[in-house]
């Protein structure tokens, strides 16, 4: 038999609509908590400027891959047609960016696509299988007709009594302690 402990991870808080969720959120940005997290069943529009997040870096990645793509496709032609196999067709030179433009478009697309995926991996430091909201009981309720605020522990103006309480004032509708399970 093991002995498991489980420390407090989150104080979290469910309301019935995104209205209630949209107009909480924005309360507890102004009370100064930084370390929080909405989850809704849709997306909710201004959501992520009501909380107070910056536009996306994932763009950065995209435009990164992108070029990457792009000059790789200029050097797979130039070297193929300049070293590999260099064979003039109709009076046209070894390397022109004109007619091989699909190898470009396609290396750019493809390349920026990539760039995409692993800068959002990256930056939302997934994969992650598990986490401690995952087993709270409203939890997925989120995923159908519920929105949730949970404020984390780690959060410097955290205070276990004073969080739940605000967010009993907010108009949460089930304020809870979420736990992590520690082996």
């Amino acid at each position: 038999m093991s002995d498991t402990m489980d420390i407090k991870y989150a104080v979290s808080a469910t309301f019935s609509s995104a209205k209630d969720l949209f107009s909480a959120a924005g309360k507890v940005k102004e009370h100064g908590y930084t370390n929080w997290e909405c989850f809704t069943p849709m997306p909710v529009h201004g959501l992520d400027a009501q909380m107070g997040y910056p536009r996306s870096k994932v763009p950065r990645f995209t435009l990164a891959g992108g070029v990457t793509g792009f000059f790789t496709g200029m050097l797979i032609v130039w070297f193929m047609n300049e070293f590999d196999y260099p064979l003039i067709v109709g009076g046209k030179p070894y390397f022109s960016p004109i007619y091989p433009f699909p190898v470009f478009y396609e290396l750019t697309i493809l390349f920026a696509a990539f760039g995409t995926l692993f800068g959002m991996f990256f930056l939302n430091r997934l994969p992650r299988h598990n986490h401690p909201v995952f087993e709270h009981p409203d939890f997925g309720r989120t995923g159908d007709d519920k929105f949730m605020i949970v404020i984390e522990v780690d959060d410097p103006k955290f205070d276990d009594e004073q969080t739940q309480e605000f967010l009993t004032s907010l108009g949460g509708e089930s304020v809870q302690v979420i736990r992590e399970p520690i082996d």
